[in-house]
């Protein structure tokens, strides 16, 4: 059975205590000094009329709440480490110096929680509920840590002076808005929102705007800000906009406005804009002057078949688009065209399927290309397909290759197998040794990122040598 501390009078605790069995209720003076520490508690309560001082390391895997009114920051670590969903609750703010959030089943924040040093995320999302309630960076402070599996979903407040990035996402991907520039001290709060509202409520000079994703970013207090957002196609879906007509765009309550910007990066894959200096804030999109181009590529499949190869594609967002080229490479380098097909021309996703006949020996390569009606032309990624006797080679080498070369062997390697890889210019760019699994992937990781183009891969086994041709995107 669970016992439960109550703190009526002072604690001055100066080494360590611990006992994962014991909630913690303080009405007293609790301080914990530097060098001290407690850790393993279950629920703590901190009390309206308790005094709760941290200046050590205090660890709780339970629930915590505090009713302290001007409760003081200390100098010492909070560490949120339970095993099971924990929640900071309460009627007054939490403050802590550092911060540390370690629960790979979440925290959830039903009152604010600020820091005033350094907040270190290593395990878990912090989920702030709808009221909304914060987890607050006081100025001067900063955090580090955060990714796809550590972040906030939910509202985060920075106050202070200095740029900041905030690490806000939805709970599966870190999706971060920054604020630069700032004109004075402020106060700012910020999350991140799906899908975007009022798409089609535009003002002049915008077209388009992002449907996948936007972030709110309001000010409380202080002066002017650039606004510093970010895409990753890799995580959600972007439109194919051209880089010069990109604008960071601002909800004015009727309509989405150009607030300027010069977008970097490549719309594929990653890429941010930052926005002129503004003083109205709210609801940020990434817009465009102009229409996406022309579409986007959602997937891209071929599948061989007897005799014949099934390609299928599915797009979304098709805007101003005329019609599809099916092409097909026996090289990975030069294409040819072997069909014609009209697109849908909608904006909502529509699926598309050809069959190609053609009868080939080892590998072939595929790709859609769409025109749109102004002659401009988009690709797909490239899809290969193999041959049935290529399949029964003892050792494959997959293409095309991207950041790794992928392959496949029969067998388990009795001894390392050495590699060479080679530019078309006949020069050794990559050599190593790998020691070759049957029946799984066998990867060499490219760390560097060479030219497009064709290159050779020699496998040498014994006194046995295999040479295959690699297409790297």
């Amino acid at each position: 059975m669970r016992k439960l501390i109550i703190i009526q009078i002072g604690l001055l605790l100066l080494g360590n205590y611990s006992n994962a069995q014991q909630a913690l209720s303080n009405s007293g003076n609790l301080q914990i000094h530097t060098g001290a520490s407690i850790s393993g508690f279950g629920n703590f309560t901190n009390n309206s009329s308790g005094v709760l001082i941290n200046n050590g390391s205090f660890n709780l895997k339970g629930n915590i709440t505090n009713d302290q009114s001007a409760m003081s920051a200390g100098t010492g670590t909070l560490y949120l480490n339970g095993s099971v969903a924990q929640s900071v609750s309460g009627s007054q703010t939490l403050k802590t110096y550092d911060l540390v959030s370690d629960n790979t089943a979440g925290i959830t924040l039903n009152n604010n929680l600020s820091v005033s040093n350094t907040h270190t995320f290593t395990n878990g999302i912090i989920t702030s509920s709808a009221t909304p309630n914060y987890l607050v960076y006081e100025s001067g402070s900063a955090y580090s840590g955060s990714s796809d599996a550590k972040h906030v979903n939910g509202w985060v407040k920075k106050i202070g002076s200095t740029d900041f990035i905030f690490p806000l996402g939805n709970g599966t991907y870190l999706r971060p808005v920054a604020i630069e520039g700032l004109s004075g001290s402020s106060e700012f709060n910020a999350r991140y929102n799906m899908p975007t509202p009022n798409v089609y409520q535009l003002q002049n000079p915008l077209l388009s705007v992002d449907v996948y994703e936007y972030w709110t970013v309001n000010k409380i207090s202080g002066g002017s800000a650039s606004v510093h957002l970010n895409w990753d196609n890799t995580k959600v879906t972007f439109p194919g906009y051209i880089m010069g007509d990109m604008a960071v765009s601002f909800f004015d309550g009727s309509y989405w406005t150009d607030q300027g910007g010069s977008a970097s990066g490549n719309v594929a894959t990653t890429g941010d804009i930052t926005s002129n200096p503004v003083s109205s804030f709210g609801n940020f999109v990434i817009g465009s002057r102009s229409f996406p181009l022309p579409l986007n590529f959602l997937s891209f499949t071929a599948q061989r078949g007897e005799g014949y190869t099934n390609l299928k594609w599915v797009t979304a967002e098709e805007v101003n688009t005329d019609h599809f080229e099916i092409q097909r490479s026996e090289n990975g380098v030069q294409f040819i065209s072997l069909a014609s097909m009209p697109t849908a021309n909608r904006f909502t996703t529509q699926e598309y399927t050809y069959k190609d006949f053609f009868v080939f020996s080892g590998v072939a390569y595929y790709r859609i290309k769409c025109v749109d009606k102004d002659g401009k032309s988009k690709f797909s990624r490239i899809a290969t397909v193999y041959e049935s006797s290529w399949l029964h080679k003892p050792i494959k080498v997959l293409n095309p290759v991207d950041n790794e070369i992928i392959i496949l062997s029969q067998a388990d390697d009795k001894e390392a197998t050495a590699y060479i890889l080679y530019n078309q210019a006949g020069s050794a760019i990559l050599k190593g040794w790998l020691k070759l699994k049957g029946g799984m992937d066998n990867t060499i990781r490219l760390f560097f990122k060479p030219a497009k183009g064709v290159y050779f891969l020699k496998l040498i086994r014994g006194n046995k040598e295999i040479i295959e041709k690699l297409v790297i995107n």
